[in-house]
């Protein structure tokens, strides 16, 4: 199997990383101090580990392509168009949702985060990626009542999973198709 690659580089980052998406793009990220060679070299050696994922991701999918996202430029008018969106459909839907469980958040920001579709801080403010604006309504749903029910459980214990089940019984449905499906 042929794959695409890209690699970046990161002042911040200690160790050659890859990482598949579910599209099946290979992203190589790499620290400053490591050259070219040494990222190609680390790839190749993996190279089977590579294929197993991207295989992986397309049996999960169902043989299913991904379904790409609109990602506008940075500072664009779609860009500022996509945020203003994302705020308003997640101050809506979580004050829908919030009706249910009554948890006390701080504030929400729109974010333009690569690897996450939303947080929550300890301190209660919540966070999502501007591109829910983009996902069907459900699994923009399931991304905001994720983050709400963080606001009382900090975790992934069962005690999580059941406040989400109260509002979205059919989350793990939901996670898989966001996770096989659409990438960030």
């Amino acid at each position: 199997m042929e794959y695409e690659h890209e690699i970046r580089e990161s002042a911040r980052a200690r160790h050659l990383r890859i990482t598949v998406h579910p599209d099946g793009r290979v992203v190589v990220t790499k620290p400053v101090r490591i050259n070219q060679r040494k990222a190609q070299e680390f790839i190749e050696a993996r190279r089977v580990w590579i294929e197993s994922a991207q295989a992986r991701f397309l049996k999960q999918s169902g043989g299913t392509p991904p379904v790409p996202l609109p990602k506008p430029r940075r500072g664009s008018r779609a860009y500022k168009e996509a945020i203003a969106l994302a705020r308003t459909l997640a101050t809506e839907r979580l004050n829908h949702f919030n009706a249910t469980y009554g948890f006390s958040y701080g504030t929400i920001s729109i974010r333009n985060q690569k690897t996450r579709w939303g947080s929550c801080s300890a301190k209660g403010n919540l966070s999502f990626n501007y591109r829910i604006a983009f996902l069907p309504s459900a699994l923009a749903d399931y991304v905001i009542v994720h983050e709400l029910c963080h606001i009382k459980e900090h975790n992934h214990s069962n005690r999580f999973w059941a406040e989400v089940a109260s509002t979205v019984p059919n989350h793990k449905v939901l996670r898989r198709q966001l996770r096989t499906r659409y990438s960030l």
